[in-house]
């Protein structure tokens, strides 16, 4: 019996570690190593994620370090930066890459959390499936109308609780984009 609805609340769990994840990679104006996991290095000839190939740490609030562990790769690594989407400027000094984080404008703020709330609309929409392919699961069910309408609206209760979570998240990650 579904009762308990320890898949679906694990599934919706799940939904919603992932937009945490995709939160990181948006940049609040401090230096977050995070926003480097979708940099990707050509490293003979296989597509290497920046972390296989480099040390990244924070030495100051707003720049970002990286120490790539082959110092040949330092060129490709510079490169790769470069062509993300990420609006960074890489400065090669020829053993380290600094990346310094510039200070968002309020129409860059703006953007990002647009962005945010795009994420959040994306896992709400994702928590809807979860709850449709469970409504078709009790409906597969051999239950009684009124047991069937009972795990509904006990489902909606759920889905409710994880909205209100996705809400919280949502604006704890705007107040952290506006302040300055």
């Amino acid at each position: 019996m579904i009762d308990d609805f320890k898949e679906t609340k694990a599934k919706m769990s799940k939904a919603i570690a992932a937009m945490e994840q995709k939160f990181t990679i948006v940049r609040a104006g401090r230096a977050n190593p995070a926003i480097l996991n979708k940099v990707v290095v050509p490293y003979y000839g296989v597509a290497t994620p920046l972390q296989s190939l480099a040390n990244i740490s924070i030495p100051e609030a707003r720049q970002l370090l990286i120490r790539p562990f082959d110092k040949t790769t330092i060129g490709a690594i510079e490169k790769a930066i470069y062509e993300s989407d990420l609006g960074l400027t890489p400065i090669n000094d020829g053993e380290n890459i600094r990346i310094n984080i510039p200070q968002l404008t309020e129409e860059r703020r703006l953007e990002l959390i647009k962005q945010v709330k795009a994420m959040g609309e994306e896992t709400k929409i994702s928590l809807r499936n979860i709850r449709h392919e469970t409504i078709n699961d009790i409906k597969k069910q051999a239950v009684s109308e009124d047991e069937e309408k009972r795990l509904i609206s006990q489902l909606q209760l759920i889905i409710d609780d994880y909205n209100k979570e996705i809400e919280e998240k949502l604006k704890t990650k705007e107040q952290e984009l506006l302040t300055i």
